[in-house]
């Protein structure tokens, strides 16, 4: 049996359904598993780290497969990446332990989510960049960020019926929620060691809507604690968001424990 391999994606989520495979619609994996059955003259079927919505975007996506041929890793990189569609990147191909997994193995995730205002964006920076009519205060921006980490019900943060996954139901630990900002751009960074499904894009939202005035802290602190006469978090537009790294070893800063500080670049 060939080894497993390991492989690192990335994708402009625009033309995309998310990363899951859907009978009509197109989607990462479905692109993805074309291109190996197109190299392998076989059906091969892969395992991803976490299903992006549609319209998100990854810059270190993560997938395994068994191959059922042998193939040197760089032959497959370079033999997939003249078969698939320009805005699916295989940036890496790895043989694995068999017991890796992508999805069971991994410990966390790493998203950005962006934002700008002001000047208008060029179009291929506004594919990944959320445009404000106005400008965000970003003091109240991180405000918001500063009381995000830590272990916490994420209830009101997930979407419609994500009920969670075993024992931890919707609690989830935040470790890292900070703030770049600078010349009209502004990043938001969370490193966790789980994400519901539209998680991020509700605490982006949420934080939005203090940091443009129309709610105030205490309303943020009344959803962190799961208060269930409010609604749920508003949903960011998918476009700002990216997967940016699967972490398979808890990186040292998460040894700290939750990390609250913000880093503004002015």
């Amino acid at each position: 049996m060939e080894p497993r391999l390991r492989m690192t994606l990335a994708y402009l989520g625009t033309h995309f359904a998310g990363w899951q495979k859907q009978e009509n619609a197109r989607t990462v994996q479905g692109e993805l598993e074309k291109a190996l059955a197109r190299l392998y003259q076989k059906p091969v079927p892969t395992v991803g780290a976490g299903r992006t919505d549609a319209g998100v975007h990854a810059d270190g996506q993560v997938a395994h497969f068994d191959p059922p041929l042998a193939i040197p890793p760089t032959g497959v990189l370079q033999a997939l990446n003249s078969f698939l569609p320009w805005d699916l990147r295989v940036l890496q191909v790895k043989p694995v332990p068999a017991s890796f997994h992508a999805r069971r193995s991994a410990v966390g995730k790493r998203y950005r989510y962006r934002l700008a205002w002001g000047a208008v964006l060029p179009p291929w920076e506004g594919l990944r960049r959320l445009w404000l009519p106005r400008a965000p205060n970003l003091e109240l921006l991180a405000a918001a960020l500063r009381m995000l980490p830590g272990e916490h019900d994420f209830v009101r943060f997930s979407l419609s019926g994500h009920a969670g996954r075993g024992k931890r139901g919707t609690v989830r630990t935040l470790f890292v929620a900070t703030l770049t900002a600078g010349q009209g751009r502004a990043d938001m960074i969370f490193e966790g060691d789980g994400f519901l499904r539209g998680m991020v894009r509700r605490l982006v939202g949420a934080a939005l809507e203090i940091a443009q005035g129309r709610q105030e802290l205490s309303w943020l602190q009344a959803l962190m604690a799961g208060e269930a006469s409010l609604p749920p978090a508003p949903t960011a537009p998918p476009h700002g968001l990216t997967l940016e790294r699967v972490f398979y070893r808890r990186p040292k800063r998460w040894a700290k424990g939750p990390q609250r500080a913000q880093t503004l670049r002015f």
